[in-house]
């Protein structure tokens, strides 16, 4: 029978490696066996190697690929170095082995340095294209990141006397580029986890590609495609914040609830409106699989966290979450002489796939279709000229938005759509529109930009705070 978990450690928790070691791994000093544990890079450091997550500012993969002959890379890579090795040196007093820890870091770096200069002076003689390496050389860079901090963690346990194994699933200097499945299976097949505890890389090389299909979403890959390969009894993500039904510094922090249980359906909607409990390519196999998934708090360590499984709805109708988008681009549509038009919609939606422009949801009705998106105005600009070049009659407006929405695995029964558009019309709150679908796992409203605190504010007050005061006056 399967024993063991499978737990995902994030790049916050990593950072305050203390705390992690005392909550997570050394919590039970009488059961630290049967667990694999796969690590993000410490926090910071993929922004430093590709680029920042919020800002889009350069890191070393984004000076790289302008590829205007300047070396602005090397200093970066060397600033990334520096901030390894200041990493290692912040961990010495957990009994970290400096000498090895930095080694490994300039190995890795200057090894990484060669190759890119290496590739530079090739594509300088026109016959090799930068564009074409690219994606490898991305690839590459994020794998320094996790490989850091694995090693480190396998280095601390180990002068622990904690028989722990570092899995370097990077591809470092290996000749053979396997399978995804394939190489999970070559690193696990023979290992013992009743006494190994093994500190596993969270990127992965392999014939897929897994920055191409994932980006920096690979670490939940990886940590998922372990869980089910090795099947695990449980997956476990450890963050720096519980699955709440509401985000703390807006709804304050007295007032959220964890969630406690829930389904792999709310944890899809909430990765649709950037808020993920998990990826959802990741929440994939483990949904089909059958393997529950637990959101655990690094910092409240006694705290049982979240758990998502795929046949649990709640026992009662109710709100779980309100979670949302503080900004979208609403972008309208209006084309009377579209009306009747089987294939309108088709011809929308196949330019916003060819601009590469997601959305998160959409309207429409006889002659209008909105879609709501995130993307730059650059994009947007781009994709407005050819929507009016295939509809040379359409008007399309484009408006700053924000979406709210209500999430629950058991929401079917009337009167909550009512509830919430009453609380956000008596708050002066403006409904630009409003959408809940046959399934009734959320319920979607648009409002202006500027009210989106706000609206999470009422929306959570009505839909959940108000039910949890109702049912603790009748228990009474």
């Amino acid at each position: 029978m399967t024993s063991h978990t499978v737990e995902k450690i994030g790049g916050t928790s990593m950072s305050d490696f203390e705390k992690t070691l005392n909550n997570i791994i050394l919590k039970d000093k009488e059961d630290i066996y049967n667990r694999i544990f796969v690590v993000s890079a410490y926090a910071g450091i993929t922004d430093m190697l590709l680029e920042h997550k919020k800002t889009s500012e350069p890191g070393v993969y984004g000076l790289f690929s302008n590829g205007n002959d300047s070396w602005a890379w090397g200093d970066a890579i060397t600033s990334v170095g520096a901030r390894m090795c200041e990493i290692n040196a912040s961990f010495e007093h957990l009994g970290l082995d400096l000498q090895l820890a930095d080694r490994f870091v300039k190995e890795r770096i200057e090894g990484v340095r060669s190759c890119l200069i290496d590739l530079t002076r090739l594509c300088s003689f026109g016959n090799f294209q930068l564009v074409e390496h690219l994606s490898a050389i991305r690839e590459m860079l994020s794998a320094l990141g996790e490989a850091h901090s694995a090693h480190n963690s396998f280095l601390i346990l180990k002068n622990m006397g904690i028989n722990s194994r570092f899995v370097d699933l990077t591809g470092w200097m290996e000749g053979e580029n396997m399978g995804f499945d394939e190489k999970i299976k070559c690193f696990f097949k023979e290992m013992d986890l009743s006494s190994e505890l093994p500190i596993a890389t969270g990127y992965t090389r392999c014939k897929e590609g897994i920055m191409d299909t994932y980006d920096r979403g690979y670490s939940e890959i990886t940590f998922s495609k372990i869980a089910c390969v090795t099947n695990a009894l449980e997956g476990i993500i450890h963050k720096e914040f519980h699955l709440s039904s509401g985000d703390p510094k807006v709804v304050g922090e007295d007032k959220v609830r964890t969630i406690g249980k829930t389904n792999y359906d709310v944890a899809d909607q909430l990765s649709d409106l950037g808020m993920e409990a998990i990826h959802p390519r990741a929440a994939k196999g483990l949904r089909q699989l059958g393997i529950p998934l637990r959101i655990k708090n690094t910092f409240e360590p006694n705290h049982p966290g979240t758990l998502i499984r795929g046949d649990y709805k709640s026992s009662e109708s109710r709100v779980e979450i309100i979670a949302g988008r503080p900004s979208l681009y609403g972008v309208e549509v209006f084309d009377q002489d579209t009306v009747g038009q089987y294939d309108r919609d088709f011809i929308v939606t196949e330019l916003f796939k060819n601009s590469k422009i997601r959305y998160v949801a959409k309207n429409l009705n006889a002659n209008t279709i909105t879609h709501y998106v995130t993307a730059s105005l650059e994009k947007i600009n781009k994709l407005i000229n050819g929507i009016e070049e295939k509809y040379p009659s359409a008007e399309v407006s484009v408006k700053k938005v924000a979406m709210v929405s209500a999430i629950g695995s058991n929401m079917s029964i009337p009167g909550f759509l009512a509830a919430a558009a009453k609380a956000l019309y008596e708050k002066g709150i403006n409904v630009l529109a409003v959408h809940q679908s046959m399934r009734q796992v959320d319920m979607q409203f648009i409002v202006n930009e500027k009210d989106f605190d706000k609206a999470v504010l009422v929306l959570h007050r009505e839909l959940i705070e108000k039910t949890d005061e109702y049912k603790s006056q009748t228990q009474k």
